[in-house]
């Protein structure tokens, strides 16, 4: 399992409700069409971060590289319905800082020291 991890800011005169509805389309679709496995979307509470953090935190669960290229791939290929609510979605979002992580010590790790 392999987490993307999203840090989103939203436009200034965005809503958050709108912009979590509009994501949820989106992801749903991804998870239907087999490109993730799930995902979740956070919000800071009580302004309880430090400067690096963003208000949402959206973490998107693809077992690995291939199932990610597979979703970033997958608005390309021209479906309208998919383009449709990425651009929902997307009209909504400032900035986002991305990164990706996976769980650690991961399998294979864990068999060497194992090993050891």
């Amino acid at each position: 399992m392999n987490l993307y991890h999203c840090m989103i800011e939203l436009k200034s005169d965005a809503r958050a409700l709108a912009f979590a509805s509009a994501l949820d389309g989106w992801m749903s679709l991804l998870r239907d069409e087999g490109r993730i496995n799930g995902w979740r979307l956070l919000r800071r509470k009580l302004n309880l971060a430090g400067a690096g953090c963003a208000d949402f935190l959206l973490e998107i669960e693809v077992t690995d590289l291939a199932q990610l290229d597979s979703a970033f791939r997958f608005l390309g290929r021209g479906d309208d319905d998919a383009a449709q609510r990425y651009d929902q979605m997307r009209q909504h979002v400032a900035t986002v800082e991305i990164g990706l992580y996976r769980p650690f010590p991961d399998p294979e790790r864990a068999e060497a020291l194992a090993l050891i």
